[in-house]
């Protein structure tokens, strides 16, 4: 049976005045459809244990409708401690936290270059590609360089209100090292396949990626 291995941010906040953290629906979707389609799934972060979650991601009708899901939250493995040999497919969902954490693991960077030399499925939606960067391969090319991918947009972050916070701009980062950023309107559900990469643009592209992934892994 195949293992899906889904990386989460361990940050809780972008200041003294802004908490953030894991998105809700961009973890829970694409766990419940891995489950469902008869994936493995482990949940790991870089620290391990509880994940923080964005209190905007949170209402009670979504919260009551993952209750079982959210549990897995409450004690996530340890990144570094784990076998990425044993995967199939690495997924990371976003949330403003990964954009703190997540691009400076060396851990996810040995991870991610593993899946990607190995020609194993890499996903992620929103603000999980920020995981992509800092990661280079084996070549000494970047991860993105060449791939057609998509993310949280420039646009949508200036909506946010909350770019000004942000060490860099995600879209524009990704441009940087090379990406085939492709976007679609702000908000909209938009999925980018490129060979085993898998990404979606925002929170409302959760479930679309999802199913793609799992067509790649």
């Amino acid at each position: 049976m195949k293992k899906i291995l889904m990386v989460l941010t361990n940050s809780s906040k972008i200041d003294d005045e802004h908490e953030t953290g894991l998105w809700l629906s961009e973890f829970a979707e694409p766990y419940a459809e891995f489950k469902n389609q008869g994936f493995v799934v482990d949940v790991a972060s870089l620290k391990g244990g509880r994940i923080p979650l964005d209190a905007n991601s949170l209402d009670d009708e979504n919260v009551e409708t993952w209750k079982g899901i959210t549990k897995e939250l409450d004690q996530t493995l340890v990144l570094s401690q784990l076998n990425v040999n044993e995967y199939s497919g690495i997924f990371l969902p976003g949330g403003h936290g990964t954009m703190f954490d997540l691009p400076d693991s060396t851990a996810l960077q040995q991870a991610l270059s593993h899946f990607a030399e190995n020609h194993k499925a890499i996903g992620a939606v929103c603000h999980g590609p920020a995981g992509f960067v800092g990661t280079k391969l084996s070549n000494g090319k970047w991860l993105v360089d060449g791939i057609s991918l998509t993310g949280f947009t420039n646009e949508e972050e200036q909506q946010t209100g909350l770019d000004s916070l942000m060490p860099f701009l995600l879209e524009t980062k990704l441009r940087e090292q090379g990406a085939q950023f492709e976007k679609s309107d702000a908000w909209s559900d938009h999925v980018i396949t490129d060979g085993k990469f898998v990404t979606g643009q925002n929170p409302q592209s959760s479930q679309s990626t999802a199913e793609a992934f799992v067509k790649v892994v």
